[in-house]
């Protein structure tokens, strides 16, 4: 498409679907949170008008300019959250902060609506030519997309980060492959466009979809990496600075495969020169042998170190003296962590997955996930006095590149 044509499909406004960034108020962001949030911060400095819509517990939300201005400098911590309203206290089920992000919502509303009247509430306010883009793998009902392409005609866009639970339903919750294969139908019958973060998330998209009919436009916009301030973070005790250390980041979840790490570390501890491994991330879920050994191993404390709750400074603060990160993950769509430190100059380990070639090129050393023996070899590799020539860095795909990509789409 060429800019020309491009240009005939600039939207009068854009919807940006914030229920994500609502449900999880007050987390440390996951990757897929960034882009969601990356996708608010540059939608409020576009000259497009924006809104924003968002699921909460008791119906929809809708945000104009100002309002999703305000939901930012909360996310961001800029601005603090309100008290919770009447509405959220009898809300159990949801958090302090969960309860505060929708009672500010409701506050900051531009208009809300009970689920049934989403289509009226959109009318009521919307203009003509709009756009709808959703990034964060939720709200993506029949309600919502069917009221907005349908009842409003508008363009819908939505990012499709991985087709992870329907390749690899082993290291699902039993209720996500159905929710999932449910949602991806839906994107496909209903969607305009649909965004992939890689080449290996379109090819594994379009397989899917073609299986089941016609595939909507595809299109490949790499994702931007957000390389933050260095913090230094206070480390549990028992950590030692001066002694060489390497870093793993992601959701303690079986197909990140921190498993293979505590086999390799179990085996290195047998060396008094063993290095320590620092596991960044927060516990997930059917990994309950991982989380056995976290709990009970003597090696924790003294040469395995868990750390959730770190900000992306105090990740790049604990970078800064790394001997390299390690990234044995069984699948990615993407895989921003490997990504961020690359461009930050730290040596990457990583499996010997596509995508990360894709991206990464040559940049990583990558090693086979069934081969623990070669995982040692690189990562004594990695210690000190090898280390002495840190890799140099390189650029990484850039959000404004992305949002050039997308933007003339949508």
């Amino acid at each position: 498409m060429t800019d020309a044509i491009a240009a005939e499909i600039q939207p009068k406004a854009r919807i940006l679907d914030v229920t994500r960034l609502t449900r999880r108020a007050g987390r440390v962001p996951t990757g897929v949170d960034r882009v969601e949030l990356a996708y608010l911060r540059a939608l409020l400095d576009d000259p497009v008008p924006l809104f924003g819509l968002a699921r909460t517990r008791l119906g929809y939300v809708l945000l104009d300019h100002t309002g999703m201005a305000a939901f930012l400098a909360r996310i961001e911590g800029r601005a603090a959250w309100g008290r919770a309203d009447r509405l959220s206290r009898v809300m159990r089920q949801l958090s302090t902060i969960q309860k505060q992000a929708e009672s500010d919502l409701r506050r900051l509303a531009l208009a809300r609506c009970l689920p049934q009247r989403l289509g009226r509430m959109l009318r009521q306010h919307l203009p003509d030519g709009v756009s709808y883009l959703n990034v964060g793998h939720s709200n993506l009902t029949d309600r919502v997309l069917s009221t907005i392409k349908h009842v409003l005609g508008a363009r819908i866009a939505v990012m499709i980060h991985d087709t992870i639970p329907l390749d690899y339903p082993q290291f699902q919750r039993p209720e996500t492959l159905p929710a999932f294969r449910a949602m991806l139908k839906r994107v496909q019958v209903l969607a305009d466009l649909v965004i992939c973060n890689s080449g290996q998330t379109r090819r594994d998209v379009t397989r899917h979809m073609a299986a089941r009919g016609a595939v909507p436009t595809c299109m490949i916009a790499p994702l931007g990496a957000d390389l933050s301030a260095p913090e230094t973070p206070d480390m549990p005790a028992g950590f030692l600075w001066d002694r060489p250390y390497f870093v793993t980041v992601g959701t303690i979840e079986p197909r990140k495969n921190h498993a293979l790490l505590l086999d390799i570390w179990e085996e290195m501890s047998q060396s008094p020169d063993c290095p320590q491994l620092v596991i960044c991330g927060a516990r997930g879920w059917e990994n309950e042998a991982v989380f056995r050994w976290l709990d009970s191993h003597p090696m924790v404390g003294r040469l395995v170190f868990e750390c959730a709750g770190f900000s992306d400074g105090q990740i790049a603060g604990l970078l800064q003296t790394a001997s390299g990160m390690l990234f044995p993950s069984i699948t990615e769509g993407y895989g921003l962590p490997p990504i961020e430190a690359a461009a930050l100059g730290v040596p990457v380990i990583c499996a010997d997955l596509p995508v990360y070639h894709e991206i990464l090129g040559d940049i990583p050393v990558y090693a086979g996930i069934e081969d623990r023996y070669l995982w040692i070899n690189k990562v004594r590799g990695f210690m000190p006095p090898n280390n002495a020539n840190r890799q140099v860095a390189f650029t990484p795909p850039g959000w404004q590149q992305h949002f050039n990509t997308v933007l003339r789409r949508v």
